[in-house]
């Protein structure tokens, strides 16, 4: 017998609930996999092979074991840009030096750091590349091209849409219709699916519904092209990779891909914490597993991989509760891939582009920047939003720095005492921990150790307390941090007691 969330189950149950949980995650899988290859430039088969690496290799050596890895949105754009200024041929020696930083990062534990960026940075990174996506693949909506940048994919867009004929059809207006169907039942999908088949996910129907109408009225529209074997879309480095580490700009890319990769891997694994009360994710394991996923996505010549939060979630909601369910997942991958490549033939690229046009809508969260701007002020919700325009109007790093360097203004007004004290009195009288000084996202790492480090219990009552009457500061950052432990306390059964609050950390820990 296990026990899973307080539940003494059988182990065939949990295996089985591990099975139907990976069928989920592979059918969200698959298209996401394909489509963001095609956003990143490069031919689909590159995110199938990172999705099978991601599910079978990272899944069984992952920190965090109910995260799924694979092809990312939020490098679609850098690798866009990469393939198109040095070519498909350096992307493999970019990955594996990235792939080796991450390993590295791994092995010297600085695993936690990366969780200090503030997440106003991650989630305007994150907006700033749904913009991007959507503008870019709305053309793949026309059976054409993304232009070279983000802006010129934006004006271009009036241009597009005035060439369409009502009476005059042809190919193109064909695979708008194709796209605009997919989006249709996509969206159609989530809000009247029967709650019976609440798993089965909308881009997998929209795809199948896009792919059949073009099937049965013999449209002749641009699809997906992938070879007849897997194997032979694994192109191994040629002698020169090592030459190319002596370029400059493939070194800043290298450490781009493993920031960004690294940044939004750790931070789904947070969220993905947060579904869940099983085991926690080990943060320096999870860094380098994907170091160790994105050395072979560069020796196979495949897409960067981080791990994902809509393949994880998808996961967690089935039922999944160990680590099989992310490394099956990336079995069924092969398998379809290895089986029925020629069913993937039949899928529109516009459907692709559809379902790319969805994702990075949703990437654009103004429900979090709301919430910033409420519950911490102006500052958070500008660095958002300046985050968001950078990564549009210049690139993807530029807008990371700059987002990085306006978080430092949060130090200014404290630059005399960014020092948090801990004190775990000896006989706790009044508080189990004291907490003072200041908790910003430079002593985030410590604040994290501190908050585990507490007993689930309190030697002489139900509950832990915790003294913070003499914290001067919270920034966005901890206080985002705190309010997560907090919550997944209460709802585990072991709440916290806080003292000294003040009106201002009150009302952020609302």
């Amino acid at each position: 017998m296990k026990t899973v969330a307080g539940v003494k189950l059988p182990t065939l149950a949990i295996a089985s609930r591990d099975f139907t949980a990976s069928i989920v995650v592979f059918l969200v899988a698959m298209p996401l996999c394909m489509g963001i290859a095609v956003a990143s430039g490069v031919p689909p088969e590159k995110g199938l092979i990172t999705g099978i690496i991601g599910g079978i290799v990272v899944g069984a050596l992952a920190g965090s074991p109910l995260q799924v890895s694979g092809p990312a949105a939020g490098l679609a754009v850098v690798v866009f840009e990469l393939v198109r200024d040095k070519g498909l041929s350096a992307l493999g020696p970019i990955l594996i030096l990235a792939g080796l930083i991450q390993l590295i990062a791994g092995i010297l534990k600085v695993g936690g750091w990366f969780r200090a960026i503030s997440p106003a940075v991650v989630h305007g990174m994150l907006a700033g590349i749904g913009v991007l996506i959507v503008v870019g693949q709305f053309h793949v909506l026309f059976d054409a091209k993304p232009l070279p940048s983000g802006l010129q994919n934006l004006v271009a867009i009036p241009e597009r849409l005035i060439g369409l004929s009502t009476v005059n059809l042809s190919t193109v207006e064909h695979a708008f219709a194709i796209g605009l169907l997919t989006i249709a039942t996509m969206l159609g999908w989530e809000r009247f699916r029967p709650a019976s088949m609440r798993q089965v996910p909308a881009a997998l129907i929209g795809v199948l519904v896009g792919t059949l109408t073009a099937y049965t009225l013999g449209l002749e529209i641009n699809r997906v092209t992938v070879p007849q074997s897997i194997v032979s879309a694994v192109a191994l480095p040629g002698p020169e990779f090592l030459a190319k580490w002596m370029d400059p700009s493939i070194i800043v890319a290298a450490l781009a891909i493993a920031f960004i990769a690294s940044a939004e891997t750790l931070l789904s694994a947070a969220a993905v914490d947060r579904m869940h009360d099983g085991v926690r994710t080990n943060y320096n394991k999870e860094l380098r597993a994907q170091g160790i996923g994105n050395l072979l996505c560069g020796f196979a010549g495949a897409l960067p991989m981080t791990g994902v939060i809509v393949r994880s979630s998808a996961n967690v909601q089935a039922g999944a509760t160990t680590r099989m369910s992310t490394m099956l997942h990336g079995v069924w991958i092969l398998g379809f891939v290895a089986l029925l490549p020629w069913l993937l033939r039949e899928i529109p690229m516009a459907a692709l582009g559809a379902v790319l046009v969805i994702t990075g809508v949703r990437l654009v969260s103004l429900a979090h920047v709301k919430h910033l701007f409420h519950s911490y002020g102006v500052l958070p919700a500008l660095i958002w939003a300046v985050t968001l325009i950078v990564v549009v109007t210049e690139d993807l790093l530029t807008g990371v720095l700059t987002g990085i360097a306006l978080s430092l203004l949060e130090l200014l007004p404290h630059l005399r005492s960014l020092n948090l004290k801990v004190v775990r009195p000896a006989v706790a009288d009044e508080a189990d921990m004291v907490l003072s000084g200041s908790a910003t996202f430079v002593t985030l790492p410590k604040l994290s150790d501190t908050l585990d480090s507490l007993p689930l219990r309190a030697a002489d009552h139900s509950f832990v307390r915790m003294d913070v009457s003499g914290l001067t500061k919270v920034d966005h950052t901890c206080a985002e941090l705190m309010k997560d432990w907090l919550a997944r306390r209460k709802a585990g059964g072991n709440p916290v007691e806080l003292t000294g609050a003040s009106p201002k950390l009150e009302a952020m820990m609302a």
